[in-house]
């Protein structure tokens, strides 16, 4: 199997422009480097699959080296449709956003202005936050005895009709 450098040069770049572009706020070039991504692994894919222009399991079949390997080309065509789903939902939340905003560029909102303001001090206080009373909880309804959650049965109230059938032996209830 011969794999020609020039593929694989670019994949490489094109996996380096895609994530460089995926990085930036705005959704636009955000869509563009997830497209650039999903050639890439297109590329990467077609490098895996094998001697190029020959069908799988085309040629006779007492000589593997004349088939070509048609799970490559299953997963390419998995990444196209992924490639396209994704793309459609990116584009339809570019729109979306540029209807409400003229803009097509994420903002930084109060939380994640809060996490960047943070310093370390601050991390290890939040820990010491936990009190052993907390740690001994095993319900979210603390103070509670019981769960909020009752179970009736037709014995509790004489409106409950308990006639669906049971998989006990004899059918008994």
């Amino acid at each position: 199997m011969t794999v020609s450098l020039v593929l694989i040069v670019i994949m490489g770049a094109l996996f380096a422009a895609g994530v460089y572009a995926m990085l930036e706020r705005s959704l636009t070039r955000v869509l563009i480097g997830f497209l650039l991504l999903g050639n890439a692994a297109n590329l990467f894919l077609l490098v895996v699959m094998g001697r190029p222009g020959v069908a799988p399991f085309f040629g006779d079949t007492a000589d593997p080296e004349q088939m070509s390997d048609p799970l490559p080309q299953a997963l390419t065509l998995t990444a196209i449709v992924i490639t396209f789903a994704v793309s459609a939902f990116l584009l339809a939340l570019i729109y979306r956003s540029w209807q409400l905003g003229q803009a097509d560029t994420v903002h930084d909102d109060e939380a994640d202005l809060e996490v960047r303001e943070r310093a370390p001090e601050d991390e290890d206080t939040m820990d010491d936050e936990i009190t052993e009373e907390d740690d001994d909880a095993t319900t979210d309804f603390v103070g509670t005895n019981t769960a909020p959650i009752t179970v009736l049965h037709h014995r509790d109230v004489e409106g409950i009709r308990d006639d669906a059938p049971t998989d006990r032996p004899g059918g008994e209830r």
